[in-house]
């Protein structure tokens, strides 16, 4: 089904140009934005943000000949789920259901924070249904865990330990972002929250499933499997701690872990990445689909 946006409750930040709709799987009505036509491209959402955290980068990649979906994940934004209960891989199922439902078998994959978890899962178990992969702001699985990377955690006790109802305003702070976001920006990004189900979700979404997934890699199983598919890992310069003379020393020798991998920098940038620089971000994402795995633009 279709809708405009002031159908929706809380109504829907603006962006023009996309087309909304529910898809519905077993147990959940997925919102999703899309905008363009082509090959598609899935794009996975961060924290606490959801489909609108594309809505600069998303047309600009369209325009370049691309169908770009923009899903709610489980427990954010306008996506409705019978059962509360999150796990580790409950987000994959979702997506996977998603991919089957819209008759996808093959998707270009960009995530951000949050969302690189269900991306990192399809890329490992599911490479067959991932063509290329871009993931922002979030360091590769099969990296080697230094203690120089402890800061980049100092955010979660809150979303740990967090109450119905208490800010997340503190998320959207200098620290992690390069550019200061308006307060418009702040709102729209927050806008699901006025929904009790997206509040309810915050506590299991990082207990049951970021934390399990960062004691996975922190204990090395991604770098005893081999990544498929190939992916770009992409920060910005001013997200600390991540410098890229430590990433890149971390990420050493990465051919021993993966076919196709590459890291990219993108200046006068911080954690929320698609913010700081949505050029940046699109013009990357297409130089990779294009580079290594699509037939658009090809000779």
């Amino acid at each position: 089904m279709t809708a405009p946006t002031t159908a929706w409750s809380p109504p829907l930040p603006d962006a023009p140009g996309f087309e909304h709709a529910v898809v519905e799987t077993p147990g959940l009505r997925t919102h999703l934005a899309s905008i363009g036509e082509g090959e598609p491209v899935l794009m996975l959402h961060g924290f606490p943000e959801h489909w609108w955290q594309w809505h600069e980068v998303a047309p600009l990649v369209a325009a370049g000949g691309f169908r770009v979906l923009c899903p709610d994940l489980r427990g954010a934004g306008w996506t409705v789920a019978d059962d509360p209960r999150i796990e580790r891989e409950t987000r994959l199922r979702d997506v996977l259901a998603l991919l089957d439902a819209l008759d996808i078998e093959r998707a270009h994959v960009v995530s951000h924070d949050m969302g690189v978890i269900t991306a990192m899962q399809l890329t490992y178990d599911h490479p067959d249904r991932v063509r290329t992969a871009v993931q922002l702001s979030v360091w590769p699985a099969f990296i080697t865990f230094s203690p120089r990377l402890a800061p980049a955690f100092q955010h979660l006790p809150p979303f740990v330990w967090h109450q119905p109802g208490a800010s997340l305003r503190p998320t959207f702070s200098p620290r992690y972002a390069a550019r200061p976001m308006s307060e418009a920006t702040v709102e729209a990004h927050l806008a699901q929250f006025a929904r009790p189900e997206v509040d309810a979700a915050v506590r299991p979404l990082v207990r049951r499933m970021v934390l399990p997934e960062a004691m996975r890699m922190a204990r090395g199983v991604y770098r005893r499997k081999r990544l498929p598919v190939p992916t770009l890992v992409v920060f910005g310069r001013r997200d600390h701690p991540t410098t890229p003379e430590l990433l890149e020393r971390l990420c050493r020798n990465p051919e021993r872990h993966a076919d196709r991998f590459e890291l990219a920098y993108v200046d006068n940038a911080a954690h929320f990445i698609t913010d700081d620089a949505p050029d940046e971000v699109a013009g990357l994402a297409l130089d990779w689909f294009r580079r290594r795995g699509s037939s658009v633009g090809s000779a």
